[in-house]
């Protein structure tokens, strides 16, 4: 959820030993598990849970990654994620996003093109299905 290596030795009851994360505090919700922090796992019930999108990406109005992440898996297909002034922006958005599904889902390869329109370009996710 943080980004973070989890360190599976650590003691369970440090705040930043493992703890097993099903991505949703939606217990109905049928999503593989992971490994996450203790802590980060326990405020997630707490609040909705979010994945930032780093500061130095320059894009306007960025898709909620745990909602993108979870409509990919279920239905497959593609998802406009972002819209970034320039193309390079776009371009350092879908790297980022490629590398940070990678690890939030890491059985879903996705793929992520820059498509311009409107003055603007496009950042879209896609899942490859196998």
């Amino acid at each position: 959820m943080c980004d973070e290596p989890v360190d599976a030795d650590m003691s369970v009851n440090d705040p930043r030993g493992p703890s097993v994360d099903s991505r949703t505090a939606d217990r109905k919700a049928k999503v593989a598990e992971r490994l996450a922090h203790r802590g980060c796992n326990t405020r997630k019930g707490a609040v909705k849970v979010a994945i930032d999108w780093p500061a130095r990406l320059y894009v306007v109005e960025p898709a909620p990654l745990i909602t993108v992440a979870g409509r990919l898996e279920r239905k497959g297909g593609r998802e406009m994620v972002a819209r970034c002034p320039t193309e390079q922006d776009a371009r350092a958005a879908a790297d980022w996003l490629v590398d940070r599904f990678s690890r939030l889902v890491p059985g879903l390869p996705v793929s992520a093109n820059v498509e311009a329109g409107g003055g603007q370009f496009l950042v879209i996710l896609a899942a490859n299905r196998r």
